[in-house]
């Protein structure tokens, strides 16, 4: 019942579904404006020549980016309903026969549907806008990994906002930790400024940042077959260069990051966010 009044909740209060997707569409309007056109730019200038497979691999780009930050977006949103209920409904869910945990563990699962339900529509989106600048559909095989990372994505998105929430003590406090990290998720997963122009400093934050490594899993699957395809002729440097600037994969010293890789630091991200907000949690007094 409390999956069920989660769910309910949030997608009938429009604003709240509109400020969780806020982020979504400053991507998509800086996309359009400016982003898109500057980056398949750079891209013709560095190809010497112009195609269309160069609009569908700046799309794959931008759009893996953006389909990464609607699950932090969308978990953010429906996490503040838990935040809400301890100030109004505390007192009846702590009077209630329901456990503790059990409480907890609906608010988790309910803010988990949400993102994913929220993310696989921004991926469908996606998907089809792909297909319209002339992509093609990917596979049954392709569409399972997309999946598989939309799942990873949204549950470790889950996690670092669940312990968020662990530190914050009121819906203000909550607020404006979302805002803070609503006005930097795009920065840090490389969606606003590829991440090979920002500072070395930056770019190792981002590259140990479990969500960019998420953004990573969408590129390779999105774009990096065009890049390929659009570098088949071009020294292998070249290409492995044009990967690490746009965050497709991460580079440590001699060793870049493969999709496994960033899947299994998803995993180890998620283990660890939710192993520390169960202990701060516990820790709290009712």
């Amino acid at each position: 019942m409390l999956i069920k009044r989660i769910l309910i909740v949030f997608f009938r209060d429009k604003s709240n579904v509109f400020f969780s997707l806020l982020s979504v569409l400053i991507i998509i309007g800086l996309y359009i404006l400016f982003l898109g056109g500057m980056m398949e730019n750079a891209l013709s200038l560095q190809l010497g020549m112009e195609s269309d497979r160069i609009g569908i691999a700046v799309s794959g780009i931008m759009l893996g980016g953006m389909v990464a930050v609607t699950s932090v977006s969308s978990c953010m949103g429906a996490m503040g309903i838990s935040i809400a209920d301890r100030k109004r409904a505390s007192k009846d869910f702590l009077t209630s026969p329901i456990s503790r945990k059990k409480i907890t563990l609906g608010y988790i699962i309910g803010s988990s549907i949400i993102g994913l339900v929220m993310s696989f529509v921004a991926l469908v989106l996606c998907l089809i806008y792909m297909v319209s600048r002339g992509g093609e559909m990917p596979g049954l095989a392709e569409f399972g990994m997309l999946l598989f990372t939309t799942i990873l994505s949204v549950l470790c998105a889950n996690s670092m906002v669940f312990l968020l929430t662990a530190f914050s003590k009121s819906r203000e406090a909550f607020s404006a930790f979302t805002s803070v990290v609503g006005a930097l998720i795009g920065f840090i997963m490389g969606v606003y400024i590829p991440i090979g122009q920002l500072p070395t400093s930056v770019q190792w934050l981002i590259r140990i940042f479990p969500m960019s490594h998420a953004a990573s899993m969408y590129r390779q699957l999105l774009a990096d077959y065009e890049l390929q395809s659009l570098f088949a002729s071009a020294p292998a440097e070249a290409l492995d260069g044009l990967r690490e600037f746009f965050g497709v994969v991460f580079v440590f010293g001699d060793f870049t990051s493969s999709f496994w890789m960033s899947a299994l630091w998803l995993m180890v991200s998620t283990i660890i966010f939710f192993a520390a907000s169960v202990v701060i949690t516990s820790r709290r007094r009712a």
